[in-house]
């Protein structure tokens, strides 16, 4: 089911955490998902493994701003952290095609 984007965000439109299209997210284990609500325990679920931020927006069906504040809410909570991509990461195809992977599924 398609929940509205200001919903899943309380309204809220801006992320607290500045986060690029290829930032990789990974949870830290800090936080058990079943201590959230459901849409970051989704996301934290998601991040089990490095994903970026494009992927967690198509996983998601969302717009890329509703996954990055969900995002920002849970490194703020110490239950995700993040790296922007190096600029060598940049060009590597297999990082390229899994983004463009993610964009298309959006």
């Amino acid at each position: 089911m398609w929940v509205r984007p200001y919903t899943v965000t309380n309204g809220r439109t801006h992320p607290s955490t500045v986060l690029e299209l290829m930032s990789l997210v990974r949870t830290t284990g800090k936080v058990a998902p079943e201590r959230l609500g459901h849409d970051h325990a989704q996301v934290l679920r998601l991040c089990q493994s490095p994903i970026s931020v494009a992927e967690v927006a198509a996983v998601l069906k969302q717009p890329v701003m509703v996954a990055k504040v969900l995002l920002s809410d849970l490194i703020q909570l110490g239950a995700a952290a993040t790296r922007a991509p190096s600029q060598a990461d940049s060009t590597d195809p297999a990082l390229l095609e899994a983004l463009l992977d993610g964009l298309q599924r959006l």
